[in-house]
C-alpha cells in the first residue's frame, strides 16, 4: 500500500440535512427553545399582556434588523438574533399600552448598529431595549414578576430548556458563576440588612431572573472571550447588583449587567490593543520587506 493510501483520510458522507437541522447547534434552536418557554408561560399562566403586544415587538424588532442590517451592511441579515430579541421584550416588558413594546423591540435592534466601538456592539440588545424604556418610562411600563409566581413545575420548564441550550453552546459555566455569586451575596446582604436569607434568594426564584440566567448574561455576541473572564464577569454583574439592591432597585440584575458587560469589553479590547503594539514594538522587522525576496505581483 502506497504511503498515500495510507494518508488519505477516510471518506466521511455528507451530513444529512434533517440531522442539521435537528441539531442543537443550530441557530434557529434557540429561538424555537424560547418560545415554548412563553407559550408554556402563556397557556399555564397567562403571563403575557396580550399575544398582539408580543408580536408587536417581534415584528418590530425584525423590521428595525431587515432596515438597519440593509443600510449599515448593505444586505438581508439573519432574523434570529432579532427574534430573540423581540420575544424577550414581549415577555419580560408590562404596560398596558402598545408603544412601549414597539419602542423597547427598536431600541434593542438599534443598540446592535448605533453603539459601536471596534466593530462590535457592546450592549446584549434586549437587556439595552428594557433597562432603558424602565428607567426612563417607569409609569408606563414595568418587567415581569409575580405573573409567573414561584411556581416548581413553570421554572423546571425554563431549567431544563435553558440548560441544554447553554451547555451545548458552552456557557453554563457563566450562568451556574452567576447563580452561585447571587447566592452567596445573598447571605452578605441578609447579614448587612437583617433580613432573613430566603427573603434575599427569592428573587432568583422567579422567571424572570431564569430567562436573565440563560438568555441574556449569557449573549455570545456580548460577552468576553476567555472562560476565565466570562466567570469573572458574571461575578461582577452579581455584585454590582447587590448594590443596585441596596437601593431597592427592583430591576437590578438588568442594570447590573446594563453597566459591567459594556466595560468588560472595553477592557477586553483595550488589553488586546496594548498586547498588539507589544508585539508590534518587539518584532518590528517582522512588517519590513525581505530585499532578497522580489516584490508581490499580487
Amino acid at each position: 500500500m502506497s504511503q498515500a493510501a495510507i494518508a488519505a483520510p477516510a471518506y466521511k458522507p455528507p451530513r444529512p440535512q434533517w440531522k442539521s437541522w435537528l441539531s442543537l447547534d443550530n441557530r434557529y434552536v434557540p429561538p424555537a427553545f424560547i418560545t415554548l418557554i412563553l407559550l408554556a408561560g402563556q397557556l399555564s399562566f397567562g403571563i403575557l399582556e396580550s399575544y398582539e403586544r408580543t408580536l408587536l415587538a417581534i415584528a418590530t424588532s425584525i423590521a428595525t434588523e431587515l432596515v438597519l442590517g440593509r443600510i449599515f451592511l448593505g444586505k438581508w441579515v439573519n432574523l434570529a438574533s432579532a427574534y430573540i430579541s423581540g420575544i424577550s421584550v414581549g415577555i419580560l416588558l408590562r404596560s398596558p399600552d402598545f408603544w412601549p413594546y414597539a419602542v423597547a423591540a427598536a431600541l434593542a435592534i438599534s443598540s446592535k448598529y448605533v453603539l459601536r466601538f471596534r466593530g462590535r456592539h457592546l450592549w446584549n440588545p434586549s437587556n439595552f431595549g428594557i433597562s432603558v424604556v424602565l428607567f426612563l418610562l417607569p409609569a408606563s411600563v414595568a418587567m415581569l414578576s409575580i405573573q409567573w409566581g414561584n411556581n416548581l413545575a413553570s421554572m423546571a420548564v425554563i431549567w431544563v430548556l435553558g440548560s441544554i441550550i447553554i451547555w451545548r453552546v458552552r456557557r453554563f459555566h457563566i450562568s451556574a458563576t452567576y447563580a452561585i455569586s447571587f447566592l452567596v451575596l445573598a447571605l452578605i446582604r441578609s447579614w448587612i440588612l437583617h433580613q432573613p436569607w430566603l427573603a434575599e434568594v427569592s428573587p432568583i426564584t422567579g422567571p424572570e431572573y431564569q430567562l436573565f440566567i440563560f438568555f441574556m448574561i449569557t449573549d455570545p455576541k456580548t460577552t468576553v472571550r476567555s472562560k476565565k473572564g466570562q466567570c469573572l464577569v458574571a461575578f461582577c454583574v452579581a455584585f454590582v447588583e447587590m448594590f443596585f439592591r441596596f437601593d431597592q432597585s427592583i430591576y437590578a440584575e438588568l442594570y447590573a449587567l446594563f453597566w459591567v458587560g459594556p466595560i468588560a469589553l472595553l477592557i477586553e479590547m483595550a488589553l488586546d490593543a496594548r498586547k498588539r503594539r507589544r508585539a508590534d514594538a518587539a518584532f518590528p522587522s517582522s512588517m519590513e520587506p525581505n530585499p532578497a525576496m522580489p516584490p508581490s505581483r499580487g
